[in-house]
Order: structure tokens, then sequence, then C-alpha cells
């Protein structure tokens, strides 16, 4: 072979091997998560944002129901999963380690309904609780016709929907009937899926929604986007200082205010039915679980890319939440997810590194 044909044969090979490192380098770790679909619009604008400027990782959530993502952090077959419900002290015993609660954002869960002619139908946590023990069944019950003074209520049948699935949403709701209603707490409890009185089932928030939406008389409860989205009718609650309550960020905020003078290390906490004239009465946070050692992913750089995007969601994707009716991370909170994630570490080292 000539020289100056050597040459261009190790030139060639070198471009050659510079192309294949490139396109190591391009490929994109993939981070999954699944769970609640009551953070679901939100989770899934964050991603198309943080995934439109990112050429290292490529996120994705599938919105299963809270008790999917419980299961699926607790199997490993995810690398976070999202819950509004709080692991239970049994589920964090069941996992192969030690799990974190990272809280995003908190939201409204509101009461649609399907009643022509009434715009502005008030609810309080005897009537819900009622109406879902299935003791409430027509719509002109003397109980809601007292709460809703100068408005015709017809002689209707309730039309309950529910969830059929495994759901954050669910322990929300469940946990605000626990609280007003001894009834209902001895009788179904606060759980992600519990034993239904009354009603017809629904697979997530979008599946709640639908049934009200092709349902006359029909009424249930989904996270407050998924009625805009739908353009559904939701009762104004009666909180329990007395008050007429829309659902609204700042009525989460203040719920989150009155509910604990210091959010609990674990950030495990229940915001339904707390105090204060303006707090929404039904509402919650929503998480991300994740383990505080991510030795067993054997990926450093697909650990790296997890906590560098939860760390973005409780930071610059706080911005996004408004528009879309969720309320931002208190002050507190965002300082203590700081703090946990600050001691995650992969094969000994912290992962995160500002």
């Amino acid at each position: 072979m000539k020289v100056g044909n050597r040459s261009w044969v190790l030139a060639a090979l070198v471009v050659a091997l510079f192309g294949v490192q490139n396109t190591v380098k391009a490929e994109a770790v993939t981070v999954q998560g699944s769970g609640a679909t009551f953070p679901a619009p939100i989770y899934a604008k964050w991603i198309a944002a943080y995934n439109a400027k990112q050429t290292d990782a490529k996120v994705d959530y599938q919105p299963i129901g809270s008790g999917g993502g419980i299961k699926g952090i607790t199997d490993r077959t995810v690398q976070f999963g999202g819950s509004d419900a709080p692991m239970s002290d049994e589920q964090l015993k069941a996992a192969p380690a030690k799990i974190l609660h990272i809280p995003t954002v908190s939201g409204a869960v509101v009461m649609s309904y399907n009643l022509k002619g009434v715009d502005n139908l008030k609810l309080d946590g005897n009537a819900v609780a009622g109406i879902y023990l299935g003791k409430i069944t027509k719509w002109n019950d003397p109980i809601l016709t007292a709460l809703n003074p100068g408005v015709t209520l017809p002689d209707k049948d309730i039309i309950v929907a529910h969830r059929s699935d495994g759901s954050g949403t669910t322990w929300i709701f469940t946990n605000y009937l626990s609280k007003v209603s001894e009834t209902w707490k001895k009788e179904a409890g606060n759980a992600t899926s519990v034993k239904w009185p009354t009603g017809i089932g629904g697979k997530g928030n979008d599946g709640v929604s639908q049934v009200v939406q092709n349902t006359e008389g029909g009424i249930g409860y989904v996270e407050q986007a998924y009625a805009e989205k739908g353009k559904l009718a939701f009762a104004t609650q009666i909180n329990k200082a007395g008050k007429a309550v829309r659902a609204s960020i700042d009525g989460i905020v203040q719920a989150a205010k009155h509910s604990a003078d210091q959010v609990p290390e674990d950030m495990r906490l229940s915001i339904t039915d707390a105090a204060g004239d303006e707090s929404y009465p039904i509402c919650g946070f929503t998480y991300l679980l994740i383990y505080d050692d991510l030795s067993y992913l054997k990926d450093a750089k697909q650990a790296g890319e997890l906590l560098k995007y939860i760390d973005w969601c409780v930071h610059d994707g706080q911005e996004m939440a408004k528009d879309l009716n969720y309320a931002r991370l208190p002050a507190e909170m965002q300082k203590k997810v700081e703090e946990k994630l600050a001691k995650v570490v992969c094969d000994g080292k912290a992962v995160l590194s500002k």
C-alpha cells in the first residue's frame, strides 16, 4: 500500500472512530416513571419542556394511578413512582430499601357534577359523605336543598362516580371523608382503594370525568385540572370554618398553611379539612417516590439524570404550576426537598452536585 493511501485509510479510521464515540455520547439515558393521574397534566408539561432542552436524558411518565406508581417503585420496574397518597408504614417496610417522598406540587380535588340549570352547587362534608355512603340518593334531598337556598334542585337520582383503580386522588378524597364523617371512617376508611358503598367506577381522573360528563345527574371527585379540561361544573365546598370556598391556588396554600406548623421530616403531610376561613377542604400534595440509594440502578449516569430532572421540577418547573391550577411548593417544603436530594447516593457518592 502506498504511503498516501495508508494515510487516507488512517484518517478515515480516525473519523469513523470519532463518529462512533459521538454516537455513543449522543445516546440519551431513559428515565422512566409511572403513577398518579392527579398531577399528569403538569407532569406532561414539565416533561415536554425538560426533554426539549436535554440531549443526555429522555424522561417519560405513564399516568396509571398512584397504586401503580407505588408498585412500580417497590418492584423497581421504574426509576421513580408518582403518588398522591403517602406510602403507609407497611408499604415502606415492604420496599427493598428506603424510599423518599419528594413533594412536587399540591392541587385541589373537586366535586364535579352534571345537572342542567344548576350553575353553583354548594356542598359540605356531611352532604358529600351522605352521597357516597348511598344515604342521599336524590338531588332534591332536604340536606342538599338546605345547602342551596334559592336553587331548584331536580327530583332526579344522583349517579355516583368513583375511581376503579388504586388512586391517590381517592386517598385524598377518602382522607377528607374520614375527617368529616365518623360513619365513613368506620365503614369505608381512608386508602387508595376502598369498598365503595355505591357508584360507578372509572379508571383514572379522566375515567371519572367521562362518567360524570356522560351521565345527567352524575357526580364524581376529580383533580381540578380534569374538571377544567372537560368543562365540567364543580361544587363550591363549605369548609371546616363554615365558609363557602371555591377551589383555587390560594385556597390550597391556606390549607397547607393551617395544616402543620412544621413540615414533617418524611414530608408525608395531610392538608384536607384544614382550619382557616379561606382553606379549600379537599386538596393534597402529590409526590415523586425514589430510593435514597440509587446504587441498584448500576448506572451512575441514569441516577444523575433522574436527580437532575427532579431538582428541575422542584425549582424551574414550579413556574408552570399556576397555569394548570396547581399550587407551588411552600418555601419550607422546598428547602427540605433540597436537603433530601443532596443526600441521595449512588455507589457511596452524592448523586447531585451543584
